[in-house]
């Protein structure tokens, strides 16, 4: 990697973390030496690039920053094109209308005319069901976490039995047939997941989360990775 493909390579590392990234971890990613990070960063600054931080503290883009419109690598452009394909083929309307319009400007966004790679990468995801009915709630699940907003759902188990619950929704599993909810459960006072063909029900309430969902996210991680390790 040359070092103008270098200074691009950490603009893009330095996009991807909200918080300061350490001199030592994006040498390591670039496979460099931390000098020579050093002297990139100073080499960007110089260029006008808004970065943050300092020796031994990290580095951040400043907030409200946009990168020029750059060129995809071919396997960038492949990765793009199939993750928004298979989005494109769930039964989230909104989402599979954003997946579309999303390569829309990927392609026009771009120095060169992209449309017709685009539309012929050879990648496309199977489905298992031609069409998919919409499922209007998977879009309010992702407003109850954009707005940490509990979820009041009627829900019914596999043996039929239903029951009224508040949950603060954290993440959302698409399997290729079926989604499922994790959430906080209010009623049960503990993480549950939540399978959505038996949610018979569903409305945004008033009531916060009671804690940040990131903070919620990652004790559900804990729990999962615990669960999973256990078999």
């Amino acid at each position: 990697m040359d070092k103008t493909e270098r200074l691009f390579a950490i603009m893009d590392a330095l996009r991807r973390h909200r918080l300061p990234v350490t001199a030592a971890q994006l040498a390591e990613d670039q496979g460099v030496s931390v000098r020579t990070l050093y002297r990139d960063i100073q080499t960007l600054i110089g260029l006008g690039a808004p970065i943050e931080g300092e020796a031994g503290i990290g580095y951040m883009l400043r907030q409200g920053f946009f990168l020029p419109p750059l060129m995809f690598s071919a396997d960038e452009l492949e990765a793009l094109v199939l993750g928004a394909r298979w989005v494109e083929a769930q039964p989230d309307v909104e989402l599979s209308a954003a997946a579309r319009n999303a390569l829309g400007k990927i392609a026009t966004a771009s120095p060169e005319d992209l449309r017709d790679r685009i539309s012929d990468t050879g990648l496309w995801p199977v489905r298992v069901e031609a069409v998919r009915d919409p499922l209007p709630l998977l879009a309010l699940v992702r407003k109850a976490m954009r707005a940490e907003r509990a979820l009041r759902i009627d829900y019914e188990d596999e043996k039929g039995n239903a029951s009224a619950r508040e949950i603060w929704p954290v993440q959302i599993a698409f399997y290729e047939n079926k989604q499922i909810i994790a959430a906080w459960c209010t009623l049960r006072n503990a993480f549950r997941h939540f399978r959505t063909e038996r949610i018979v029900g569903a409305d945004l309430a008033e009531a916060r989360y009671g804690r940040r969902r990131a903070a919620l996210a990652d004790d559900w991680y804990v729990e999962w990775r615990a669960e999973q390790d256990r078999h």
